[in-house]
């Protein structure tokens, strides 16, 4: 069941806004299903469920360009890559010792994806047939004498086509993960800095990342593509609310983004910082964790502390955040222990020695701590699921009639029941997973 959710919200998040048709959703549905294929066997699927014969077979590669073109379909990668011996500079690392183990170094999983990716060039291409063949044919039955020239013109013709032919076959084709998850990160900057900031500072991020999109090499990318004010506003007027925005409020928005006022009018380019928007979300659900789960007190501690990003002492804590000394520092101690926050002990030498004990966050390591909480909750999750679907095995078995029969039955009863537990949990599961993405995808 949750497959099927995930499929339509993949739908439901990405295609609907891009105005992809019904086509495009089968084929993609497709190649989610199948894993990988080729451009034939997509054809031949897209037949059978439009029901259409070989007339939907042009329909159906003018939507797989479609799906190409924005990138959510790409070549597969090439099953047996060729792996060369290792380059001179790495054999000579080898030699060295100790200091070259300091030295980061591909392992032969990461060569053997790096051979088999294909190059940015090839990743979307698509061939495309140029030539018209029933134009060769009418040539061949009004020349009956032709020059040797044109003779191996046409074998070379005909020798292109087979070999395009082939292609379609051999050639297997892939959802793009990779682009997904790059929309999905550029919806979730976009609807953080909506909440956090305002509406006119989202409008301005949403065309900023839709123009730098194509030009991104990576996902985890930490700025924007610099982009032209220019450009930005041709994009924003474009966008439901961002008609009526003139260049003064798009520049104080990108301030607010912020993006720092170029010195010469002349290159006036701007990038957002979107490694901080990502950390700021990060943040404020790492918050939303230490309220539910320790209190409004340990929530303005840690958030003074998230804000403050530095060691602090405890009497420094206790006094900015109205708690007392002896309460925030049992506060302080059950985050410490639950990997919350970093404790570290100075000892002041004097006339009397003194000990401070100053409280930090260290964001690195408390990323992986929270990630690693929400595996194990998520796993609980499908584990509570699978628990209460096993415990009501009988009324799962039972004929929806039977049951839609016995209305005020105690069957019915258990029935409505599992529903419910089972909309709840799979909901918290899924709110769970956008989590998780935050995490470790963006």
């Amino acid at each position: 069941m949750l497959g099927t959710v995930y499929l339509f919200l993949f739908i439901t998040i990405v295609f609907k806004p891009l105005q992809f048709n019904k086509k495009c959703e089968e084929i993609f549905e497709g190649l989610l299903q199948h894993g990988r294929l080729s451009l034939n066997q997509i054809i031949d699927r897209f037949k059978q469920t439009s029901n259409q014969g070989d007339s939907s077979a042009e329909a159906a590669r003018d939507n797989f360009n479609k799906l190409v073109n924005a990138r959510f379909v790409e070549r597969c990668p090439a099953p047996e890559p060729f792996l060369g011996p290792p380059a001179e500079d790495e054999t000579a690392a080898k030699k060295q010792g100790a200091k070259s183990a300091k030295i980061v170094k591909q392992t032969i999983e990461q060569r053997a994806l790096a051979a088999a990716a294909p190059m940015e060039s090839m990743r979307f291409l698509v061939e495309t047939v140029t030539w018209n063949e029933a134009s060769v044919e009418t040539t061949d039955k009004k020349n009956t004498v032709v020059t040797l020239g044109t003779k191996r013109k046409q074998d070379n013709l005909e020798s292109n086509t087979e070999l395009l032919a082939t292609d379609e076959n051999k050639v297997l084709w892939r959802a793009n993960f990779e682009e997904f998850i790059r929309r999905l990160r550029h919806k979730a900057c976009v609807a953080n800095v909506k909440v956090r900031v305002n509406n006119d500072a989202a409008i301005v991020l949403a065309a900023t990342l839709e123009l730098s999109r194509h030009s991104e090499t990576k996902v985890r990318i930490d700025n924007s593509v610099p982009q032209s004010i220019n450009a930005i506003y041709d994009e924003v007027i474009k966008r439901d609310g961002g008609l009526g925005m003139d260049l003064e409020r798009i520049r104080a928005s990108l301030v607010e983004l912020g993006c720092e006022t170029p010195l010469m009018a002349i290159d006036e380019t701007y990038s957002v910082d979107l490694k901080n928007i990502i950390e700021q979300a990060r943040i404020e659900e790492v918050e939303c964790i230490v309220l539910k789960r320790y209190g409004r007190e340990a929530y303005r501690m840690f958030r003074l502390l998230s804000k403050a990003d530095r060691l602090l002492e405890t009497d420094k804590i206790s006094d900015t955040t109205f708690v007392e000394k002896k309460d925030a520092a049992k506060i302080l101690f059950k985050l410490w222990k639950d990997d919350y926050l970093e404790m570290k002990k100075v000892i002041a030498r004097g006339a009397r020695q003194s000990e401070f004990i100053l409280w930090k966050i260290n964001k690195q390591s408390l990323w992986e701590h929270v990630l690693d909480e929400m595996y194990h909750a998520a796993l609980n999750l499908r584990l509570r699921i699978t628990h209460e679907q096993e415990q009501e095995k009988e009324i799962l078995q039972m004929p929806r009639e039977k049951l839609v029969k016995e209305l005020h039955s105690e069957l019915h009863n258990r029935y409505n029941r599992l529903r419910k537990v089972r909309i709840t949990l799979e909901s918290s599961l899924m709110n769970l997973d956008d989590a998780l993405m935050l995490f470790h995808d963006f």
